[in-house]
C-alpha cells in the first residue's frame, strides 16, 4: 500500500481515528492486573487447538475463561 492508501484506510476506519490534545487532557493511564499462575491440567487436543491458533493461546484461553465467567455471573 501507498502511504495514501493507509492514511485513507485509516481515516475510513472509526476505531483508528486520530487523537487531539483534548482526548490527553482527559486520558488516564490503565495498568494490566496482575495474572496469578497456575497449573492446569487439560486435553492435549484443547491445547494443541489454542497453540495453532498462533501467538498469545494463553491470553486467549483467559478471554475464553473470562467470556464464560461474566455469562454466568447471575448464576452462581
Amino acid at each position: 500500500m501507498t502511504d495514501d492508501e493507509i492514511e485513507s484506510a485509516a481515516a475510513a476506519d472509526p476505531d483508528a481515528q486520530p487523537t487531539d490534545a483534548d482526548f490527553w487532557r482527559t486520558a488516564t493511564v490503565a495498568m494490566p492486573r496482575q495474572k496469578v499462575p497456575v497449573s492446569l491440567r487439560l486435553d492435549p487436543e484443547i491445547v494443541a487447538w489454542f497453540k495453532s491458533q498462533g501467538k498469545g493461546y494463553q491470553s486467549r484461553m483467559n478471554a475464553v475463561l473470562r467470556s464464560f465467567m461474566n455469562a454466568h455471573k447471575d448464576q452462581a
